[in-house]
């Protein structure tokens, strides 16, 4: 059994998030542990934010990301809120610049204690998605739900921000839609190499829409928020709203701003404390603090 760890249960508009301390050790999560902490209620989580001692110099952290299947994800904004939100409160810190697997990521604390992500640039073209063959115009590519003659579903955004996304359009309720249906099917169709979180996306008007997503290796979720910035997005690059948007996820709003100037796409909301723990980073296995980490210790050490 390896030594056991700090880790903070939190979440982000819902999603589920651990936030693991690796600080000042060699080792690593193992998706061993992920999965018995994923199969526990208590621990269950959509992503686990481990964050490890910086990599790269003018960086405060490496995080390495997990899903509940062990997987590894490339990037998870409202983890990333978690994480700022636990760390923030140890160092008194308000920016931070993490590396990942997707890059170096920017964050900091507002005033009023919501949390910016600099998402980075979003990629487009079909071979950095990455997607299984070519599609000159990934505003719409050819994949569709139901009869040929009458999808259910068609014509989906693809992007890549972090992590691949395809956004289907409609004009009804989200919520009127089986994605837990369908979203594996097309999680795993053979035009997404590296799989895709497959979202539903409703247009309410140029400044807001509305969105469900099945998170690739995670399932249906609260809130995604690379899924979030991936339909504002989308729908800017196919001339649905303004580039400044309100994204309304189960879990609550998201404001997404996808910069002109500089390309890089920000995620601002909220993350909320529940309650603290040690956990062993090869088994999984884990126990609460005695007073559960109160909001005096929000903090991951």
């Amino acid at each position: 059994m390896a030594e056991m760890v700090p880790f903070a249960k939190m979440n982000g508009l819902g999603n589920q998030i651990l936030v693991v301390d690796m600080r000042g050790r060699e080792d690593v999560v193992t998706p061993a542990a992920a999965v018995a902490l994923a199969a526990d209620p208590r621990t269950a989580f959509d992503q686990i934010m481990a964050v490890h001692d910086p990599r790269v110099h003018n960086t405060d952290n490496y995080i390495d990301i997990l899903n509940s299947d062990g997987s590894k994800a490339k990037a998870c904004g409202n983890g990333t809120r978690c994480v700022v939100q636990a760390l923030s409160a140890e160092t008194g810190k308000k920016v931070f610049t993490f590396q990942t697997v997707a890059g170096i990521l920017i964050a900091r604390e507002n005033d009023d204690e919501t949390i910016t992500v600099d998402m980075g640039k979003p990629e487009f073209h079909w071979e950095k998605i990455p997607l299984g063959e070519e599609f000159r115009d990934t505003r719409m590519i050819e994949l569709q739900v139901g009869p040929i003659d009458a999808p259910v579903l068609h014509s989906p955004s693809a992007v890549a921000i972090g992590n691949p996304h395809a956004v289907f359009w409609v004009d009804d309720d989200v919520w009127s839609y089986d994605l837990d249906r369908f979203g594996p099917l097309l999680e795993n169709h053979p035009v997404f190499p590296e799989r895709a979180n497959i979202s539903i996306a409703r247009i309410r008007s140029e400044t807001e829409l509305d969105l469900r997503t099945w998170e690739r290796a995670a399932g249906l979720t609260q809130a995604c928020g690379s899924a979030a910035c991936a339909a504002a997005v989308s729908a800017a690059r196919t001339r649905r709203t303004e580039r400044r948007v309100t994204v309304n996820v189960p879990g609550g709003p998201l404001l997404i701003d996808w910069s002109e100037e500089t390309g890089h796409v920000t995620m601002t909301g909220p993350a909320e404390w529940e309650f603290s723990g040690t956990l062993d980073p090869q088994t999984g296995a884990w126990q609460p603090d005695a007073d559960g980490g109160t909001p005096e210790r929000e903090n991951v050490s």
